[in-house]
This record gives C-alpha cells, structure tokens and sequence, in this order.
C-alpha cells in the first residue's frame, strides 16, 4: 500500500539536498532588486480585477512567474504546467498548492502583452544597471562591442504559410542563418552589458556602433567588423586606446606588429562572450520565441537585465 503523502510545506522542510534548480532560485531570489522592479511596474498593473472579477494576481507573484519563463525557455501553458509540476518553482514564486490560486497560461500571457505595451522590460534592464553601478560593480571604463544572431524559425508550415517577413537572412563565415540580432555593450570591466539593441539579422554590426557607446569610455574594444577610420579618429585623444581589431590593407599581410596588438586584443573582449554564453546556455534562449522584432526584443532586455546579476551574483551576495 503505498504511503500517504506528507503536506507540501513538511515534505519541503524535511528535504535533507538542495537540489541545483532551488539553489539557482535562492541565489537569483536575493540579488534580484526586487522593490526597485516592483514600483516600476505598480503604476501600470490592473488594481481590479476585470469587470469586477477576482482580484488579480499579486504583482510580485507574477513577476516572479515572468522570470521563471526566461530562466527557463517556458512557454505559456508550459509556466502554468511547471507551477504544479515543480515546488522550487512554486516556493519561489511564492504560491502554496492548494492555498493560493495558480495563474493560468492566459493570465500569464496578459501580464507579459503589459510589460511588452508599456516597454517595461527596457525600464527594468536600466533598473538592473543602476543597482549595479550602486553596488560600485560597473566601472563604465571602456566598452566591448560585438554582436550575436538569434536563429528564427524558417519553416513555412504555420498558420500565416510565411516566414517571419520581420527576421531576414545572413552569411556567418560559409554558413547562412536567419533570424534577428542582438548588439551589445558590455563593461570591460565587469563584463555586464550597459547597452543593447535589436536589429534584423542582415543588418551589418557597425550600423549600430553610436548607440553601444555611453560616451565616457576610456576604450573602445571590437572585432575586425567595426574597423572605420572616421571612428577611430573621432574616438583619438589622451588617455584613449582604440581596441578595434587590426584588419591588413587588401591584398597585403598584416604587419608583425599589429598581429601581437590583435592578440592582445582578443583577450581583452573575449569577455564579451559571457553574456551571450548565460541567455543562451544557462537560460537556453537558442531561438526566438515570438514573431516580430518588437516581442523579441521586449524578452532579450530581460534577458539581458537576468543574465547581469547572474554573472554577479556571488559578488553581490558577498
């Protein structure tokens, strides 16, 4: 005869391992600013519920539901089924099974149409940065620029029988991709990125060089993509280094001397790979979940604003 199941809240305090998903969920619990985020969003969050319904969901509960879905690639309806399915995730968002009404997928596809119509999501990504640079963890010396493809899907079979007509093609290297792109800046020394912007994919990465730039770096670092002479000279002066890859005039070898500058620089901006390395492996955003460049680019400041105090953490928590 099998056992009768202890209560939810005894079963938890009886567990003798932390598993890897409560201790990820601990960790982003307290470093996340979550008074600063939660009064950025009050302002635009339904009081009532509609039509003089249930009250809504509290705000705190489904902010934390929103981030569960980037931390972990979960669609609508697969949020909603994870909140039964799993108690770290219910523990962190703060809902006890059988007490507390569990949102559902609609509910919780109205509370990220909120964030995406007022560009909330942009306001929380400069909250995070400001709460860093608080913190004396953004120095905003010099600034590494690079730029990463988001793969779309490509196939035709849906609903409207077309592809994204809003994500278009690219050639990496003899490889083609299509999808969007995403631009960032990131802090040289920290490794958070202070910048980000969206474009579609064919858009060449030098097109968006002014607005990853804050204006007060002491240097600039880069891949041979964002070689100019105009910028270079417009960025000279004391106290200022030019980190931009060293590309050898056409039909000509690169002189000795620039080779050991590339070397140099090619460890300094390796950092700029972190972020990328955290949105895309930790959280597993591998390919674009909605159609169109504005949901996209809505989901990737989150992201963004999540992989930062990721990345940080410890120091933080420290």
């Amino acid at each position: 005869m099998p056992k009768q199941p202890a209560f939810p809240g005894l079963r938890q305090a009886m567990k003798k391992k932390q598993t890897r998903r409560e201790k990820f969920l601990s960790e982003m619990d307290a470093v996340v600013p979550w008074p600063g985020m939660l009064a950025l969003i009050g302002p635009y969050y339904p009081k009532v519920g509609p039509k003089g319904g249930r009250p809504p969901m509290p705000l705190e509960t489904m902010l934390r539901i929103y981030f569960l879905q980037n931390w972990y690639a979960l669609s609508d309806p697969m949020a909603e089924e994870m909140l039964y399915d799993s108690d770290a995730m219910r523990q962190f968002a703060g809902i006890e099974l059988g007490d507390d009404r569990i949102p559902d997928e609609t509910t919780i596809l109205n509370f990220r149409h909120l964030l995406e119509k007022h560009q909330l999501t942009e306001k929380l990504f400069v909250e995070v940065n400001i709460h860093l640079a608080n913190q004396g963890i953004t120095l905003c010396s010099g600034t590494l620029v690079d730029a990463t493809i988001i793969d779309a899907p490509s196939s035709t079979k849906n609903e409207a029988k077309a592809r994204d007509p809003e994500m278009s093609s690219t050639k990496k290297g003899n490889d083609w991709f299509f999808g969007m792109k995403a631009h960032v800046g990131v802090d040289a020394q920290s490794g958070i990125v202070h910048s980000l912007e969206t474009t579609t994919a064919k858009t060449h990465d030098s097109q968006v060089w002014d607005a990853l730039l804050h204006g007060k770096e002491t240097s600039v670092w880069a891949d041979k993509g964002y070689v100019s002479a105009a910028r270079e000279v417009a960025f000279s002066g004391p106290d200022k280094f030019w980190g931009v890859m060293r590309k050898a005039p056409k039909g000509s070898e690169l002189d000795p001397i620039d080779e050991d500058i590339n070397r140099i620089i090619a460890k300094v901006r390796a950092r700029v790979e972190h972020p990328f390395r955290v949105i895309k492996r930790q959280f597993g955003y591998i390919k674009t979940r909605y159609r169109g460049l504005t949901k996209n680019r809505a989901q990737l400041f989150t992201l963004f604003a999540l992989g930062n105090l990721f990345l940080v953490r410890r120091k933080l928590m420290a």
